[in-house]
C-alpha cells in the first residue's frame, strides 16, 4: 500500500496539492482576491459580491501583469487573458 501525501488549501477546501509551496501559492493568491474583493465593493457598492469575487480572482490570478501595469507600464495589460481563467 501507498502512502501518498496530500495538501488542502485552507481557503478552497475542496483543492487539494501535491506540493506545500503549491498550495501556499494558492492560499496567498485566495487572500490577495479577497482583499481585492473587498476594495472593489467599497470603490462600487454597486457590484454584487459575486461580481467582485470574481474580479478578485481575475486580478490575483494575473497580479504580476496588473503590477507591471501600475508601475507606468499600463500596455501591460494587453497581455491580459481575454476570458476568466478557470
Amino acid at each position: 500500500m501507498a502512502v501518498e501525501v496530500v495538501y488542502r488549501s485552507s481557503r478552497d477546501l475542496e483543492r487539494l496539492f501535491m506540493d506545500k509551496a503549491e498550495a501556499d501559492r494558492h492560499d496567498r493568491m485566495l487572500e490577495l482576491a479577497e482583499a481585492l474583493a473587498t476594495a472593489l465593493h467599497r470603490a462600487s457598492p454597486t457590484l454584487t459580491d459575486q461580481q467582485c469575487e470574481d474580479i478578485g480572482i481575475y486580478m490575483a490570478k494575473n497580479r504580476e501583469v496588473f503590477a507591471k501595469a501600475f508601475k507606468n507600464n499600463p500596455e501591460a495589460l494587453a497581455e491580459l487573458p481575454d476570458e476568466a481563467q478557470p
